[in-house]
């Protein structure tokens, strides 16, 4: 299964849902065939799409509304914030081709902050999930959920058998005594990569996956920095608003401090190209991710090899 079937699915079996789209077809392009009225493409007008899927939301419909990330959350911001988050509306915002997935988009189409930007909202849930298979399992409770929701569309193939998605709770791929990494997103599958390399250099590498960015998984967090060892947080998003800093807010909230590594992008966009070169050029590959923790560790991070090449990334819009 696909997000189009899923969502064609939930659709077909639940005559709420309403899917919406500003000119964003590549992943649904299927479906008007299918559910008539109930898709509606308001065209490049993401403010507009925002405002008449709070319109329907007030008469009980659950509107799915899709855009590049970008433009959901900063062309409409006041829109989702004043319609949609005053009124705590269940639309489920779509971002599409989010952080590097945007890989050869310049920075007007590069969404590195829109974690930071929805998670302000009050009552706004945020998702990002880790590949494909992650994402098709975290749908259907966060579109009947009767919260508002964002979610960083991610159709990357899976490159690990996820636990069963539960709302708020991190999945905890591995526990370990040097390090743990806690990230969200399609940067998981190199975090695998990175666990990988520095166990073959004999460290004991703990990682989470962070799928629930809000609610976010304050427990676990909080057992990962009781147990004393260097936290590194990956994501690719502003170093400001996201991961890191979600962090420092329950390290402060609970009167705890802890070693923390930020691998997040610092005052900067990024340098546009194949997903590859992104990753090679800004230092997110799995290799680059395990040579810095190397290195804040007091190792020698020229010994890690090279991991597997990056897939490509095949989604354009």
């Amino acid at each position: 299964m696909n997000y189009e079937e899923l969502i064609k699915e939930t659709a077909l079996a639940d005559e709420r849902l309403v899917v919406m789209t500003a000119e964003n077809r590549a992943l649904i392009r299927n479906l008007p065939a299918v559910l008539g009225p109930r898709f509606i493409d308001t065209g490049i007008t993401e403010q507009t799409l925002i405002g008449a899927a709070a319109g329907l939301a007030l008469r009980g419909r659950v509107p799915v509304v899709h855009a590049l990330a970008t433009f959901l959350t900063l062309r409409a911001f006041e829109f989702i914030r004043t319609d949609v988050g005053i009124g705590q509306l269940p639309v489920k915002l779509s971002g599409f081709v989010p952080g590097f997935l945007s890989d050869g988009n310049g920075p007007t189409h590069q969404a590195i902050e829109d974690v930071s930007l929805m998670r302000g909202i009050p009552g706004m849930t945020v998702f990002a999930p880790a590949d494909e298979a992650d994402m098709l399992a975290m749908l259907p409770a966060i579109w009947a959920s009767p919260a508002p929701a964002y979610v960083r569309i991610n159709t990357r193939p899976a490159t690990y058998e996820h636990a069963p998605f539960e709302m708020g709770k991190a999945e905890i791929v591995a526990e370990g005594t040097d390090v743990t990494i806690l990230t969200y997103g399609m940067l998981f599958e190199q975090t695998l990569v990175a666990r990988e390399l520095l166990q073959a250099q004999g460290k004991s590498v703990g990682l989470i996956n962070l799928r629930s960015l809000k609610p976010i998984d304050e427990a676990a967090l909080l057992e990962v920095v009781r147990r004393g060892s260097l936290i590194v947080t990956v994501e690719d998003h502003f170093i400001t608003g996201g991961l890191y800093s979600i962090l420092a807010e329950v390290l402060l909230r609970n009167q705890l401090t802890t070693r923390v590594l930020p691998l997040a992008l610092e005052e900067r966009w990024y340098r546009p190209g194949r997903l590859s070169a992104v990753l090679e050029h800004e230092g997110f590959t799995g290799q680059h991710i395990a040579r810095r923790i190397a290195e804040a560790l007091g190792e020698s991070g020229a010994t890690i090899s090279a991991g597997p090449a990056v897939l490509e990334n095949q989604f354009a819009e």
